[in-house]
């Protein structure tokens, strides 16, 4: 993995969005979808739903990228000039040349738009062609079928289930791992997801 300065604030974006370093004082900007939306965090390990949840959730998120395990994101939405959430990169494994994408979550109005895709584009074209990374990995809990079917989406392979393996607000859960590798990457998936993007395109400008 090339040398990745956790230091720089590295701006990600394209015409439809952008993505800024997140920082604590970004609270304002994401606390209306943790007290008017709280089940956007449903599946999550670390859930941000009201202001005490979400201080914590913002604060883990600063405190990994002081700390050089993580990097986390505001995702801004350019064709609505909104804030839409939150995702990051993180578990960077400088020896293995490997990295995380993960802790994403929009608000409803923002799901089902082509968001998506567009910041994991960005993340991707970094991860790979920036950083230069052999293998961009990602889990969710094996429950949630729409993040599930997210990351299908964009081109990741499913590689199984890791059973029972980490704690969670309720118990324990079985998480899925996905992953897509360099190659594949500029083998087909970052063609196959320009693809898509553009349809989605088309369609919302219909």
């Amino acid at each position: 993995m090339q040398t990745f300065n956790f230091l720089q604030e590295y701006i990600l974006e394209n015409e439809t969005v952008r993505l800024n370093p997140l920082h604590y004082q970004d609270i304002d900007k994401l606390l209306h979808f943790s007290e008017h939306q709280p089940e956007l965090w449903k599946y999550s390990l670390q859930p941000a739903n009201g202001l005490e949840n979400l201080k914590a959730y913002i604060n883990t998120a600063v405190t990994s990228r002081k700390e050089e395990v993580a990097y986390p994101f505001i995702v801004f939405d350019k064709r609505t000039n909104q804030i839409a959430g939150s995702t990051r990169f993180y578990d960077f494994q400088k020896y293995h040349n490997t990295v995380q994408l993960g802790y994403t979550w929009y608000g409803k109005e923002f799901q089902g738009t082509g968001l998506n895709k567009q910041c994991k584009m960005l993340m991707l074209e970094f991860a790979f062609e920036n950083l230069g990374v052999e293998r961009v990995e990602f889990r969710a809990d094996a429950k949630n079928e729409r993040s599930i079917a997210a990351m299908k989406s964009i081109g990741c392979t499913v590689e199984g289930i890791l059973r029972n393996n980490c704690a969670a607000p309720e118990g324990r859960r079985d998480s899925i791992l996905l992953s897509i590798l360099k190659n594949e990457w500029f083998g087909g998936v970052k063609e196959t997801l320009k693809s898509k993007i553009e349809k989605e395109r088309n369609i919302f400008l219909q």
